[in-house]
């Protein structure tokens, strides 16, 4: 396993990356409003990004045709956008996009509840969140990383919900996908050291029923198995010394 760590230039670059893409964030969740389409959505999300002077990394990657993925009710990530996929009253709607900025990622997710939503889902989008913070305390130098995923299985296990297997967080950079892999649910072993300098997206995905989930025929959308709702909360972070630095968070999403 080759882990980047970064220099001081390339964590400079990371850095206005990930605040291009949460300035993209802030407006895109003030958009999601009953009676827009999932589309539309990924037309304002791929503008704001060229806006940047940035190029959306989603688009195209390994053949995903939009710049947002746009994840609806029980669908858990990768929603394809459509133009007849209006968002209705109730739904909850999870936004996964990321941009390059001079050759560095960056890559975030948020749930968002569109207009008023039960009480079942307001709780499962802040339980995923608070997961995603109990993980991120124990991204320190000299921790190791399934420290993060044991911390993040700790938060959302006793609530019964289940933390989705087949997807995880991961190492970013130069590229969208770099190593390390970091699981969301509790492992054996502790796994690799963790050093300052390393950037990693860690993103908790958890569904209200069974962990289990499927992939539609587009090879693409991932549905939770028994048609229960799904959230999802992802950051990338810079490991220091001491409190890791949350990249794509200044505050203007919270």
């Amino acid at each position: 396993m080759a882990v980047s760590i970064k220099s001081a230039r390339e964590i400079a670059l990371m850095r206005e990356s990930c605040r291009l893409l949460e300035d993209v964030f802030s407006k895109l969740e003030k958009a999601v409003k009953p009676g827009i389409s999932t589309k539309d959505i990924d037309r304002l999300g791929e503008k704001l990004i060229r806006e940047h002077g940035c190029e959306p990394n989603f688009l195209h990657y390994n053949g995903y045709p939009a710049s947002i993925c746009v994840s609806v009710n029980d669908e858990v990530v990768h929603g394809i956008p459509h133009q007849a996929h209006i968002l209705q009253e109730g739904d909850i709607v999870s936004l996964d996009a990321g941009l390059i900025y001079k050759g560095y990622h960056s890559d975030m997710a948020r749930t968002f509840g569109v207009g008023e939503i039960s009480e079942d889902a307001r709780k499962l989008i802040a339980v995923t969140r608070q997961s995603f913070f109990e993980g991120i305390r124990m991204a320190r130098a000299g921790n190791h990383l399934y420290d993060i995923s044991n911390a993040i299985d700790a938060c959302v296990t006793p609530h019964g919900y289940g933390i989705v297997r087949d997807l995880v967080g991961h190492g970013i950079g130069t590229r969208l996908h770099e190593d390390p892999q970091i699981p969301n649910f509790a492992q054996r072993k502790k796994g690799m050291l963790l050093r300052a300098g390393m950037t990693l997206a860690i993103e908790p995905m958890i569904n209200m029923g069974r962990a289990d989930v499927e992939w539609l025929d587009d090879d693409w959308t991932v549905v939770t198995e028994d048609g229960s709702l799904s959230a999802h909360y992802e950051n990338t972070i810079l490991v220091t010394d001491g409190e890791p630095e949350i990249l794509t968070m200044s505050g203007i999403c919270e």
